[in-house]
């Protein structure tokens, strides 16, 4: 399930909230609470239940290249990891249907576009990336659904994650064997635009200085490991720079949550950092 994974995935809900409006004047009520608390249910089955498919589609090839996963190493069944894959997403898109009808249908496409991708879409050279990234999408859009009026305004700064997520993609493939310096500079290239995209939300709503004291985290999480793989792209070195993007999707949330959102929900996000840093070491994110 990718608990280091998962943890990205809440504070993709609670960016997309806080770009909604939600968190404007803070959690006044129980209800409020209680329609945070659905969404990130959602977000943890679906992207539990999207990452079990993930293993388990890709068995017969871990038994050659990653032995030591669940599935292969014999821990789990497939078909016990199946019948965990349909409950976690089926939990996702009840969760989200507890907040509101479009909720539960982005919650629909985030797990069909989940599926397509550990079916097909990993197997394309040039739409898996965006496939991928169209998860991450829609998951920034399940939080801003939280407020069904704020999507058409907002809605299309889904395409930062879209990007984002892309270029960890596409250079996740080489983790394995090895890869090229030309797709780790395109990645650099995905990510500068994607930090100068969330930079100018900032300076729109007259938070610049705040956002960009998140972004000088995220580029250091982001770029270490990514110019390390640059000067020697071996297949160790590319798993840490995909684990830094990853890993640094919660810093980049946190910018959002400045952008949009009153003091202290920056830090409220910033503080699944450490936790997740911590789960990476025990649990596979990649």
């Amino acid at each position: 399930m990718r608990p280091a994974n998962i943890l990205t995935a809440i504070t993709d809900i609670m960016a997309g909230i806080a770009i909604a409006g939600f968190l404007a004047h803070g959690l006044t009520d129980v209800q409020a609470v209680l329609q945070v608390t659905c969404l990130a249910i959602a977000t943890i089955g679906l992207y539990g239940g999207g990452v079990v498919f993930n293993d388990i589609f890709d068995a017969s090839l871990d038994r050659i290249e990653r032995p030591e996963r669940p599935i292969p190493s014999g821990i789990i069944s497939k078909t016990e990891a199946v019948v965990l894959g349909v409950y976690l997403l089926l939990l996702g898109v009840l969760a989200a249907f507890t907040v509101g009808e479009l909720s539960g249908f982005i919650a629909i496409g985030i797990a069909v576009a989940a599926l397509v991708y550990n079916k097909w879409g990993k197997h394309h050279k040039v739409l898996g990336p965006f496939n991928m990234g169209l998860c991450r999408g829609l998951n920034l859009l399940l939080g801003i659904s939280i407020v069904p009026a704020s999507l058409p305004h907002y809605g299309w700064l889904a395409v930062v994650p879209v990007l984002y997520i892309a270029s960890i993609t596409m250079i996740s493939r080489d983790e394995v064997h090895g890869g090229k310096k030309r797709t780790l500079v395109m990645a650099a290239i995905g990510y500068a635009i994607v930090c100068a995209l969330i930079l100018w939300q900032g300076f729109m709503k007259g938070e610049a200085l705040k956002v960009g004291f998140y972004l000088v985290i995220l580029l250091y999480l982001i770029l270490t490991p990514l110019f390390k793989a640059m000067k020697e792209p071996t297949g160790p070195n590319i798993g840490k720079a995909v684990k830094g993007g990853i890993i640094g999707l919660i810093v980049m949330n946190a910018a959002w949550v400045a952008a949009f959102a009153i003091f202290p929900y920056p830090l409220a996000v910033l503080a699944f950092l450490p936790l997740s840093m911590l789960l990476s070491k025990a649990f596979a994110v990649t």
